[in-house]
């Protein structure tokens, strides 16, 4: 069964900038509280994750940049675009700047180790690496 999260209704019809300590509903929170955790429980079970974009009163670039280019770097361009579909019909250049722009982008810095800046301590995460799902260990700040 696959699952679908609206981030409308999981997150809320606000969202904010990249991190924690600059707004509110960051993409740095809706990543490290809710995506990660689904997108690895999708992964295991082999299944589809939907995230819908649609009904949230806009989006700033860099939310949409580190929710799911944190989600590329921690589980790989493959994994990505085989197990996550954007669903965005109220604004088709979400899901079209997400997966010819951000999941590129992400995927280089993966490649080339460059981490993501963390702005608060986040609980341990997953992440799948040398074909695994493991662990990836709170940086202390």
């Amino acid at each position: 069964m696959n699952k679908t999260i609206s981030i409308k209704e999981e997150f809320g019809p606000y969202t904010g900038l990249r991190h924690i300590q600059v707004s509110e509903k960051s993409g740095e929170e809706f990543y490290h509280k809710i995506l990660n955790k689904e997108f690895k429980n999708c992964l295991e079970k082999g299944e589809i994750l939907t995230i819908d974009l649609d009904g949230v009163r806009g989006y700033s670039p860099s939310f949409i940049d580190e929710a799911f280019g944190n989600l590329v770097y921690d589980f790989g361009l493959y994994n990505v675009t085989k197990y996550l579909k954007i669903k965005s019909q109220d604004k088709p250049f979400w899901k079209e700047s997400i997966e010819n722009e951000t999941y590129t982008l992400w995927e280089q810095r993966r490649l080339n180790r460059q981490a993501p800046i963390k702005t608060c301590a986040h609980e341990n995460w997953w992440k799948f690496e040398n074909d695994k799902l493991t662990f990836a260990l709170n940086d202390s700040l």
